[in-house]
């Protein structure tokens, strides 16, 4: 009984905690200021996403974005 409370309480932990870290989405291009773009509290797929439009943006400016 004592190991199915336990169980019980370790899974309800599981499923508080979130998924949601910080990255940094960063421009770079050859003699130019670096753009650096914090993306606070996001799933990676979103972070990619908010990263993704910096780059459509950045890129005509001869920028290249990663996270």
């Amino acid at each position: 009984m004592k190991k199915l409370v336990l169980a019980v309480a370790a899974l309800g932990l599981i499923s508080l905690t979130s998924c949601k870290k910080d990255y940094t989405c960063t421009c770079k291009a050859s003699g130019k200021t670096d753009v650096v773009i914090p993306i606070a509290k996001a799933k990676k797929d979103d972070a990619t996403k908010v990263c993704d439009a910096a780059k459509t943006t950045y890129s005509a400016a001869g920028y290249s974005c990663s996270l």
